[in-house]
């Protein structure tokens, strides 16, 4: 009897025992269930990215079709030290690796679809009479299509006997521009020397009410950066109203040679730091209002006495000189993000081993300016009219093809432009021209026509 309470006792307690740990394990399912539940509630398991919330912005103004090929690429700030870097990406305005492709794919189509006389032409900046034969040209008709359909030039430089009032301007210029880019499908440069102070050549014009905003002398005196942008912005607001988007300005040189009275107050002083801060205020000015800036004159004018118009010119500097003033603004220029410089027509027999022009000198060019400095834009020369160049080269074609071969991108004014495009047209026919040099150079003027 005592046996069967036992084995009935030790029966019950493992039924219970079993019961118990049934309970326990559905209390656990239960509990981890609804643990589960809660979490799946709180889109643990499908959370996804909150969207962005786009920031309302002002509506901008539509570029012109004159200037849309010119776009701001930085962020103007007003600095107080040579050194600093003035261009400022913010990161929305950091090209993205795709739009850097699609940029260069853009470039690349349109230089492999443009044959040799179209490339050639490119490389030309020349006056509208040296183009279409005309005494002097204030219209843009049936001659100047024809010339510029034949020549569709990378651009053409305009000089006061051009211009007789805003409406003459803007429909000579909005011709001008639409002729050359039905022959090819790029905008041309369509420039002046609009410094300010005694090289002008609207303000002041009797055509126009434009109000010299006076020499740079007087702003480098002043040391006033804001002054300085407000130049630069003044000359695009008329400039780009007019049809115009390329200044050949602004001087960089630095005066330190008092007898240079080509170069006088056109500069903004004899101190290269003041000289650097300005000339990319006013470069800044320009820029940030639709108009290209071209620096001038590399390496330095300032420095010499003589004229480049009117004679050659050589410096005595050797190169370490060079680069404790005169190169400073380039400098300053180019880290910067300059987009053209304009290289004199000074010889540097320390620097070169001989009297070549710095325009026609693959030291000064490639090895100092491109490979020293950096600079990876547009390299233009000063006129070709020069008695500097004439008296070296008296066939205009030698010196064109002479001059692209030492690294320049594109030739200003050449004596005479047929002779010249010729000239390069023959030699990169032949072989004496590398056409890959010449497409090279077409990339560097289609990324500051398309902005990029």
């Amino acid at each position: 009897m005592d046996r069967k309470k036992r084995h009935s006792r030790v029966v019950r307690q493992r039924i219970l025992a079993f019961v118990f740990t049934i309970l326990v394990l559905a209390l656990i399912t239960f509990g981890m269930y609804m643990g589960i539940r809660y979490l799946a509630d709180m889109g643990l398991f499908d959370k996804k990215p909150e969207p962005v919330t786009e920031v309302a912005t002002e509506p901008t103004e539509e570029p012109s079709e004159e200037s849309s090929w010119v776009s701001v690429e930085t962020e103007e700030i007003k600095d107080d030290y040579a050194e600093v870097d003035t261009t400022v990406l913010s990161e929305d305005e950091i090209p993205s690796e795709e739009a850097v492709i699609e940029s260069d794919e853009e470039i690349e189509s349109i230089v492999s679809n443009l044959d040799l006389e179209e490339k050639v032409s490119q490389l030309f900046l020349v006056t509208p009479e040296s183009i279409t034969g005309m005494e002097t040209v204030t219209r843009a008709g049936d001659t100047t299509r024809d010339a510029l359909t034949q020549y569709p030039v990378g651009g053409l430089i305009y000089f006061e006997q051009n211009f007789e009032d805003p409406d003459q301007t803007k429909e000579m210029l909005a011709n001008t521009s639409a002729y050359i880019t039905d022959a090819c499908g790029i905008k041309p440069f369509l420039a002046v020397d609009e410094e300010g102070g005694r090289v002008v050549r609207l303000a002041e014009h009797e055509g126009f009410e434009i109000e010299n905003v006076g020499p740079m002398a007087d702003i480098g005196s002043s040391g006033d950066i804001d002054k300085a942008y407000e130049a630069g912005a003044t000359i695009a607001a008329y400039m780009t109203e007019l049809g115009l988007n390329l200044d050949f300005a602004p001087v960089a040189d630095v005066l330190t040679d008092s007898s240079s009275e080509v170069i006088g107050d056109r500069s903004f002083g004899s101190d290269a730091g003041t000289v650097a801060r300005l000339s990319w205020q006013v470069a800044s000015g320009l820029q940030d209002n639709g108009v290209v800036a071209c620096f001038k004159h590399f390496p330095g004018h300032g420095s010499v006495g003589g004229d480049t118009h009117t004679s050659s010119v050589s410096s005595p500097k050797t190169k370490e000189e060079l680069y404790k003033s005169d190169l400073i603004p380039f400098q300053n220029a180019i880290d910067s993000g300059a987009r053209m410089i304009m290289i004199s027509h000074i010889s540097y027999p320390e620097i070169t081993g001989d009297d070549m022009p710095a325009s026609l000198s693959g030291v000064m060019i490639n090895d100092i300016l491109r490979g020293e400095l950096g600079y990876t834009g547009v390299i233009i020369t000063d006129s070709f009219l020069m008695d500097a160049v004439t008296q070296k080269y008296q066939d205009p074609g030698e010196a064109a093809v002479a001059a692209l071969n030492a690294g320049a991108d594109m030739i200003l004014m050449p004596a005479d432009f047929h002779e010249a495009y010729n000239a390069v047209l023959s030699a990169a026919s032949s072989g004496s021209l590398d056409e890959a040099k010449i497409d090279d150079s077409l990339r560097r003027i289609l990324k500051v026509k398309l902005g990029r």
